[in-house]
């Protein structure tokens, strides 16, 4: 879905997906009027904002759509989320790149899995901030 530019720290554990408190993971994307159209498909959004070019010939992307950047980098991790919030700052339409930095905030070890909070700062091409999010879930660890 994305194009990494890093992936942030990653646990001592040889093999492990667990990223270190403070890692940070870049995901970056461009999207695009199919995507667009796919997913008002897919969620059945489909209001007008979504469906209609504006006067540049653009879609607006929905919210949650850019809401999955940063899932980019929780599934390269094996997260299994248990809470996802987002704010969303600014349109995002198509064809603008957007950056979305992921922050991994806290790590806990617990005895069958890792605790893990992050969070995440999407910008445009202009560094205009477009969505800030917070995610809670879990890795399990691996036998």
């Amino acid at each position: 879905m994305g194009v990494p530019t890093s992936d942030g720290g990653r646990a001592v554990r040889e093999g492990s997906h667990v990223p270190t408190e403070g890692a940070v993971a870049t995901v970056e994307r461009t999207f695009t009027r199919e995507d667009v159209e796919r997913f008002a498909a897919l969620s059945g959004d489909e209001g007008d904002h979504h469906v209609e070019p504006d006067d540049e010939g653009r879609l607006l992307v929905h919210g949650l759509l850019v809401g999955v950047l940063p899932t980019v980098i929780g599934g390269r991790r094996n997260v299994l989320a248990r809470t996802m919030t987002h704010e969303f700052h600014r349109p995002v339409y198509t064809g603008q790149r957007i950056t979305c930095e992921v922050t991994t905030d806290e790590v806990t070890e617990r005895a069958d899995r890792y605790e893990v909070a992050s969070s995440a700062v999407c910008r445009n091409e202009d560094g205009e901030t477009v969505m800030s999010a917070s995610y809670e879930g879990v890795i399990l660890h691996e036998d």
